[in-house]
């Protein structure tokens, strides 16, 4: 009699079995995009920021009105050119995007070591690395499609505001398109940034404090309180993470500032540092 041995399937083949980062990708956008908080977050981000951009597209509407007068714009002697700034109108809700954004990041990680349901994705993918990547990944991917639609948004909303004007401005023009990609871009960093932190710190509230104050309250202390004691901290101030970010979506860049370039790779030192920091942490410390 002849036996027919059938060997068993093993984690990893063709059967699908066993866990790969396409699957812990998958898991984290369905935790994701089914918690009703969290899309509600994101979708107030996204109001916000195409809201700011048409306010500031009517602002500068009226700005152009005030410096046809003479009175007025003897008055207003050192405000900028409404032409000089409509460029910047798709970014414009950038600085309370990235608030938001940091705020989420924290929360959607910070929770879960709080809660104690890290757990559970720590014995559904017991290396932690990959699952922690995982995380940041599909956060900074949607942070980066809040960021640049939300810009595009407001950049199509904007025309019809500023055309009575003739300031309307296009795609093509020098430095447009890349703005609206780099506010997309500005905010996937800052979701790494914050998730980062909240992997670091394990706690939703000192997250969220620890992140505004590094990207509101710290360049704020530098300018005001901190310029006057040594030459050195205004161009210090220039590697912040809110002042690189800024510089990222600059059009126009000043004397003696960061470029473009120059602003994304400050950023990405940010985000690097800080995600490598978080997962070695986590790698060492019990979950």
């Amino acid at each position: 009699m002849s036996h027919t041995t059938v060997a068993a399937p093993t984690r990893g083949t063709t059967q699908g079995s066993g866990v790969n980062f396409m699957r812990i990708l998958k898991s984290e956008w369905i935790k994701l995009v089914t918690v009703p908080s969290t899309v509600i977050m994101l979708s107030i981000t996204v109001i916000v920021m195409i809201g700011l951009g048409a306010l500031f597209a009517w602002q500068t509407t009226i700005l152009l009105d005030l410096q046809g007068d003479p009175e007025m714009a003897a008055q207003m002697q050192g405000a900028p050119d409404a032409t000089s700034i409509t460029n910047t109108i798709p970014g414009s809700g950038l600085i309370f995007g990235q608030l938001l954004i940091g705020s989420l990041g924290v929360v959607l990680i910070a929770s879960e070591w709080g809660t104690g349901m890290i757990r559970s994705t720590m014995v559904a993918v017991p290396k932690r690395i990959p699952a922690l990547l995982a995380k940041q990944a599909v956060f900074a991917v949607v942070a980066f499609v809040v960021g640049a639609g939300s810009a595009l948004v407001s950049y199509l909303i904007a025309q019809p505001i500023l055309a009575p004007s003739e300031l309307e401005f296009g795609l093509g023009d020098e430095g447009v398109l890349m703005h609206i990609i780099n506010t997309g871009s500005v905010l996937a960093l800052m979701a790494v940034i914050a998730m980062s932190i909240g992997t670091l710190l394990r706690n939703t509230a000192g997250g969220v404090v620890t992140t505004i104050g590094l990207l509101l309250v710290l360049p704020i202390l530098v300018a005001t309180l901190l310029a006057g004691i040594a030459d050195w901290v205004p161009d210090a101030a220039r590697f912040l993470p809110s002042s690189a970010g800024e510089q990222m979506v600059a059009i126009t860049i000043a004397d003696g500032a960061l470029n473009q370039w120059q602003g994304a790779l400050v950023l990405g030192a940010w985000a690097l540092v800080l995600l490598v920091i978080s997962l070695l942490v986590t790698k060492k410390r019990d979950v």
